[in-house]
């Protein structure tokens, strides 16, 4: 029996050869991402602040135990932010539908992010700790709706086999990018220049925003798409509740085992790379020299050189990947490139840790961190968007809100573990730490090289449009459609 997905599209036409929805979306995400960005930039120089350490009664610990409490803090929130999807894909799934879950925590993140930005000398003394977690919270679970289902419906404004929906991918990908460097820029600037709780305040009305553009034009832009819960769309009126609960196939299990093995990866990856909010942004404010064409930066403002680059790249990574023609890799070769760039750039880190040494006031070179950053990007280039639409591709449909939930929560787990590592450069020197995070990345990238083939074969012909696309996507601006799923393939099939 086949789940069978009916599309209810929207009709005000298309742009750029994609759904005028997506660009809805692609602003959205936008805004919101601006507001997340913003707010993840200034947060670990926020909590260790003179003046947060006084408010919060952390006055007595050291400078290293207070950077250790405030990597603590940031950890909890970034594992969280990506635990909490897996209730709000269940909900989309079967309650809501994606666009209620979308408002619901776009509204419960703004609001969150204003707690944040409530004047401490408007508060009760001693409460103020109160308030920063109630603004987390908000947060945690106003992500936990947000984030799985607007990635969710990039996917479903394309009918099964469209060779657009991985350029799709990449398009609202710049989105997230746009708006991660303005994020970084304006609230960055505002926090690290003016005051850290404004900031906030001007994050919370990015938020909001991106939910004023989603209220006034989902419905001219997106149709009926999002509405329904996509377990009821996915399953035709005539099958019996045995039906609906039917096991999953042989071909299912295999590829959610995909999913589950390239999200172990996937935890690796994410360790690593989100060192760029904890320990390698703290390295940049207290270890590296900001000064650039005479003029002192914000250290949150290095940040910038991921996204920037993403959008630089994207289209040369893109031509890469076509101009490769037969000899292009597959996904799983694509993850294990990334995992090698991630550990490429923990090298050029290692080259910043030995120029300032054992040395208290010796300064880095800020090159060390932006040649890092590259790499980075690079590798995120070859592993992220293509997750996003891999996991679109491969779950079955009934699950399809559930399992990007779950490919978060991996994002999640690797959050937390990037704050325990960060910590370790309190305690063992930045040498020693970011030495051990190159080396543990490039050696998961080998072992996920060697294992490639078995992956590919337990996808059951999500790569064989591999070398059919080409010449539909030379001209489009995004990754290749190289491992879209084959046309015969029927959701939950």
């Amino acid at each position: 029996m086949q789940d069978l997905k009916p599309k209810p599209p929207a009709t005000a036409g298309e742009m750029m050869g994609h759904p005028k929805g997506l660009f809805l979306l692609f602003g959205t995400e936008m805004w919101e991402r601006l507001s997340y960005y913003g707010m993840r930039g200034i947060f670990v120089f926020y909590l260790t602040s003179a003046a947060s350490a006084a408010v919060f009664g952390w006055e007595a610990l050291s400078d290293t135990e207070l950077q250790s409490k405030a990597l603590s803090y940031l950890g909890w929130y970034a594992m969280l932010v990506y635990l909490t999807p897996i209730i709000g894909g269940w909900m989309a799934d079967n309650k809501w539908g994606q666009r209620r879950c979308i408002m619901f925590g776009g509204v419960l993140m703004m609001l969150g992010q204003f707690a944040l930005g409530f004047p401490h000398k408007w508060l009760p003394d001693g409460t103020e700790i109160y308030m920063l977690w109630l603004g987390l919270a908000l947060m945690i679970i106003g992500n936990g709706f947000f984030k799985p289902n607007i990635s969710t419906m990039v996917g479903d404004l394309y009918e099964e086999g469209d060779k657009r929906r991985d350029t799709a991918f990449t398009i609202f990908y710049m989105g997230i990018n746009l708006g991660s460097i303005l994020g970084y820029l304006v609230i960055g600037w505002i926090g690290e220049k003016v005051d850290y709780q404004l900031a906030f305040v001007v994050a919370g009305l990015g938020m909001l925003l991106g939910l004023i553009l989603q209220l006034t034009q989902a419905d001219k832009f997106l149709g009926e798409i999002g509405n329904q819960p996509s377990a009821k769309l996915g399953l035709t009126p005539n099958l019996s509740n045995q039906d609906k609960k039917r096991p999953l196939t042989l071909e299912e299990r295999d590829r959610i085992k995909v999913i589950l093995v390239l999200g172990l990866f996937t935890v690796i990856f994410w360790a690593g790379f989100e060192q760029a909010a904890g320990s390698m942004n703290l390295f940049a404010k207290y270890n590296t020299d900001l000064h650039i064409f005479g003029f002192e930066i914000p250290a949150s403002w290095l940040q910038m050189v991921n996204p920037l680059f993403i959008i630089i790249l994207a289209p040369i990574v893109a031509s890469i990947w076509v101009g490769l023609g037969s000899h292009e890799p597959t996904s799983p070769a694509k993850f294990s490139l990334g995992l090698i760039f991630l550990g490429l750039g923990f090298i050029s880190m290692v080259g910043a840790a030995l120029q300032i040494g054992d040395s208290e006031t010796a300064k880095a070179s800020p090159w060390w961190l932006v040649v890092a950053y590259i790499f980075h990007t690079i590798g995120e280039l070859c592993l992220s968007p293509i997750g996003l639409s891999m996991v679109t591709k491969l779950s079955p449909l009934r699950y399809l809100s559930l399992m990007m939930g779950l490919w978060f929560a991996f994002i999640g787990i690797a959050n937390k573990g990037a704050a325990e590592i960060g910590k370790l450069v309190g305690e063992s020197g930045p040498l020693a730490t970011f030495g051990g995070v190159a080396a543990a990345a490039i050696i998961a990238g080998i072992i996920l090289f060697f294992i490639r083939e078995k992956l590919v074969d337990w996808m059951h012909g999500a790569e064989e449009d591999h070398t059919v696309v080409k010449d539909t996507t030379k001209k489009e601006f995004g990754i290749t459609a190289d491992h879209d799923v084959a046309p015969q393939r029927k959701f939950g099939e």
